[in-house]
């Protein structure tokens, strides 16, 4: 018999059985639409991977299934589950590999042929893509996607004649189409007559989510030694924040109204998965520099945000998070940036005078900008970031603690009609990234400094950061 490890108390009735309850649910549902709100990293794409097997795989199949992840690592991801799966269901699967699936958009799939001579595509998110096809359609972390509404509008269509089309995501705040969906399946009378479903973290821990984790982690993983109530709160601690926590792992979708940035706005600047965006001071780079530097010193944060210019958009290329150092331990990181930047904008509200008025003794007054945040400066920068964002000209990098930090900016009104822009303070700053990220586009819009390392070839960078360390 096998040895059963760690201490979750919730096991299942058949603790042998491959998939849990609510996994089982999702499989067994042969609904026309599907829509899941749930929970990450407890095993959707897995188990939807199987389902897509299991239908492509019948003699009887007609037509191919489309995937569609939110970029090409996960639809490579998805392609594996299922190869991983045929094995397991000793189905005879070849792997074709890239296949061009659009010549005029130049869209290529991962993807599998089964014996039944059908296939399972899985795409990254154009949906483009998804025009002129027949079949199944999955929709991998539908809320991910940036463009929700025109993927359902076209992928809708392609089932007329067969197929499922099933979509299932955590949320991305309460804007998007996805949630639009789940609402109207829940509240708005279900014209659609969607088959709904929804799992929590807590949901599938009292399904036994957490004995099925132990048993694949490794026996000195520290989640082996944890129940249901400590897993719980060992994921809650790791999460960016509460609101972060709420969507990711318990399907609360973050309020977009009481926010400054919608998470749709966000997510849709990121990089797509799997892009190496992150520079060190020798670069390469091949645009002009602009940063930003929001200061802190025991409280909040200090940032700096490097962006290139590459055209019209501003590529977020370095972003360096310091917390309780010495003024003189964080000058030695700063220094040298400042150095190969064309333009830099310091927060010089109180404690950041000082910063300020030195960086212009080392770097000179036209490439150093000092700025003090009053209300109307601080409004005038926010709203210049969000227009960039809406207009697609800044790239950020995906991380749970950026995208919580943009989300804290709230704009509120004062009584006396006064625009204020106020974010809650955390351990994990106080939308201190927000303000590094504006004033870095706020530098990049005033490249009123003298140009000092163009070249025709790429940029030349500094290697010795000792050069320029202040005081030196």
């Amino acid at each position: 018999m096998r040895k059963i490890i760690g201490r979750a108390k919730c096991i299942p009735k058949d603790p042998d059985a491959i998939f849990l309850p609510y996994q089982a649910k999702w499989i067994k549902d042969e609904s026309r639409l599907k829509l899941a709100e749930k929970s990450r990293q407890i095993g959707f794409t897995w188990c939807t991977a199987y389902a897509v097997n299991e239908r492509a795989s019948m003699q009887a199949a007609r037509y191919d299934e489309w995937i569609s992840s939110r970029d090409e690592g996960a639809a490579r991801l998805f392609i594996e589950d299922c190869k991983f799966w045929a094995r397991i269901q000793n189905l005879a699967a070849k792997d074709l590999g890239e296949v061009l699936i659009d010549a005029k958009l130049r869209a290529t799939a991962q993807s599998l042929e089964f014996a039944s001579g059908r296939r399972v595509h899985s795409m990254s998110s154009n949906p483009d893509a998804q025009a002129g096809k027949r079949g199944s359609r999955v929709l991998d972390e539908y809320a991910l996607h940036q463009e929700q509404r025109k993927m359902w509008a076209i992928a809708y269509p392609g089932i007329t004649w067969g197929g499922v089309l099933e979509a299932f995501s955590t949320h991305r705040g309460s804007h998007s189409f996805f949630n639009q969906l789940v609402r109207e399946a829940r509240f708005g009378g279900n014209p659609k007559k969607i088959s709904l479903h929804r799992v929590t973290l807590q949901d599938a821990l009292d399904q036994g989510f957490l004995y099925k984790l132990q048993q694949a982690l490794p026996a000195d993983a520290e989640q082996q030694d944890m129940d249901e109530a400590e897993y719980f709160d060992f994921v809650k601690r790791g999460a960016a924040d509460e609101e972060s926590f709420d969507q990711e792992y318990m399907c609360i979708p973050a309020d977009d109204d009481a926010k400054f940035l919608e998470y749709a706005l966000i997510t849709a600047c990121e990089y797509s998965g799997g892009t190496v965006w992150q520079r060190g001071l020798e670069g390469p780079f091949q645009g002009r520099l602009f940063a930003g530097v929001d200061i802190g010193r025991k409280k909040d944060l200090t940032v700096l945000w490097v962006v290139e210019e590459l055209g019209d958009v501003l590529y977020t290329r370095h972003v360096e998070v310091m917390e309780k150092m010495r003024k003189s331990a964080q000058e030695k990181i700063l220094w040298p940036w400042f150095a190969i930047c064309d333009r830099t904008c310091i927060d010089a509200t109180g404690l950041g005078i000082g910063w300020a008025d030195d960086a212009q003794d080392q770097f000179g007054e036209e490439r150093i900008e000092a700025v003090t945040f009053t209300g109307p400066v601080k409004e005038a920068l926010a709203y210049a970031l969000k227009g960039a964002m809406e207009d697609r000209t800044v790239r950020i990098h995906e991380d749970p603690k950026v995208r919580a930090d943009l989300r804290k900016i709230q704009k509120v009104t004062t009584a006396a009609g006064n625009i204020r822009f106020v974010a809650e303070s955390t351990p994990d700053g106080h939308s201190d990234r927000f303000w590094a990220l504006a004033l870095a586009k706020n530098a990049a819009s005033n490249p009123s400094a003298p140009i000092e390392f163009t070249s025709s070839g790429p940029r030349e960078s500094v290697s010795d950061a000792r050069d320029f360390q202040h005081g030196n």
